[in-house]
């Protein structure tokens, strides 16, 4: 579904990706794992376009798209949720889920309000609540369902877990897991090994810029030695 090679990025003269490479498959979901700075969030960016400075190739659904605009890459069906959230707070609920809508992808069932209703209880009860009126871990929700309007056929996820309450954080986790029954390829960053085992089928390792482990969920938790020497604080 979307695969990367031989990814390089820079901010200004800086070079912050090494060489990163990585794929997720279609109703999979992958877990970018790394501290703060790492370059776990610019992995993601490079991915849908968002830095100019970048080599190395980026595939999605078979079609090479490192030479496309970060909206041309949106069309073709990758979402990206940033860290930021980003919602419109003068908008209601309702609204904002207008503001990301784009047309039926063929193979796809269609999101609308009723469905990512079902998918996030929390924004069935509010649809005329104001964004800026809502909580941090509500506004993470609905800037992920702004996304699947979209109806991407994988989704970029960055920290989704961060700063929000635990309770959120567990509703976070069975949405993931029911995108991925939905058929979703799902690419998360994230610093929380704990929300990471619960969503995740592979993960990467990221350290100052380079991919040091890929494997499965199982096989990094049979080796602990890795988790404590590029994930504890």
């Amino acid at each position: 579904m979307l695969s990367a090679s031989g990814l390089d990025a820079w901010y200004g003269k800086a070079q912050i990706l090494w060489d990163v490479s990585l794929a997720v498959d279609p109703g999979e979901v992958v877990v970018l794992l790394g501290r703060n700075g790492a370059g776990k969030s610019t992995t993601l960016k490079s991915l849908i376009g968002l830095v100019a400075n970048r080599r190395g190739e980026v595939r999605f659904g078979g079609q090479r798209i490192d030479r496309l605009a970060p909206y041309r890459i949106a069309r073709l069906g990758l979402g990206y949720v940033p860290e930021e959230r980003r919602i419109f707070t003068g908008l209601t609920v309702r609204e904002n889920l207008e503001v990301g809508r784009q047309a039926a992808r063929e193979g796809i069932a269609p999101w609308d309000f009723e469905r990512l209703g079902r998918l996030f209880p929390n924004l069935a009860e509010m649809p005329e609540r104001p964004g800026g009126q809502m909580s941090g871990g509500e506004q993470q929700m609905l800037t992920i369902a702004r996304t699947l309007m979209g109806n991407p056929r994988c989704i970029l996820l960055d920290e989704p877990s961060e700063g929000v309450a635990p309770v959120i954080v567990d509703q976070m986790a069975e949405a993931i897991v029911r995108l991925k029954a939905e058929g979703v390829a799902v690419l998360l960053s994230e610093q929380n090994l704990h929300f990471a085992q619960q969503v995740a089928d592979r993960a990467y390792i990221i350290e100052k810029g380079r991919v040091c482990f890929a494997g499965t969920m199982a096989a990094l938790a049979a080796e602990p030695a890795i988790s404590q020497q590029y994930l504890a604080l």
